[in-house]
């Protein structure tokens, strides 16, 4: 007889954007980020770090200072790296999982690689002006937002 409690197709693609998540040297926010086709295939994953190539130790962690000074000015989110970790494959009506919901910016590539799905597990800043501003752009351009549902991993379930 098969087993019964497997995990959903969502739960394995937000446990993917967790598990890249990881991959960040970021001290204080780790996102991650997984798109995958309508066939649950996964085209590609991503987390927020430093463009490839600069030194995350020579490069600013810093939350706060002159904008130079932190990290803001240097780190590529982990929505921006997956799309562009797809390595020229389409992401036309791909869904993103992503573990933390998209700034302003991160929304405008979704938009322009044809993601038409973003399930987000955690929404941090939902009044700030980015986060505002990614949910008119997402409604703009006909693209469905969701709310991550699972006790999955607030059960204390690891990746580890």
């Amino acid at each position: 007889m098969k087993r019964h409690d497997y995990i959903t197709w969502e739960e394995y693609f937000m446990g993917i954007a967790l598990l890249s998540a990881r991959r960040s040297k970021d001290p204080n926010t780790q996102v991650g980020a997984c798109i995958v086709n309508e066939n649950n295939i996964i085209l590609s994953t991503g987390y927020n770090g430093m463009p490839k190539g600069c030194s995350d130790d020579d490069l600013p962690w810093d939350r706060d200072g002159d904008f130079q000074d932190t990290k803001y000015a240097y780190v590529c989110h982990a929505e921006l790296n997956a799309i562009l970790n797809s390595d020229g494959r389409s992401l036309a009506d791909a869904i993103l999982y992503v573990s933390l919901f998209p700034c302003n910016e991160c929304a405008k590539a979704i938009i322009q690689a044809g993601i038409k799905k973003v399930i987000y597990q955690e929404d941090k800043y939902p009044d700030c002006d980015a986060s505002e501003v990614s949910r008119k752009l997402f409604k703009m351009a006909g693209i469905t937002l969701e709310k991550f549902q699972s006790t999955l991993f607030e059960n204390g379930l690891t990746l580890f």
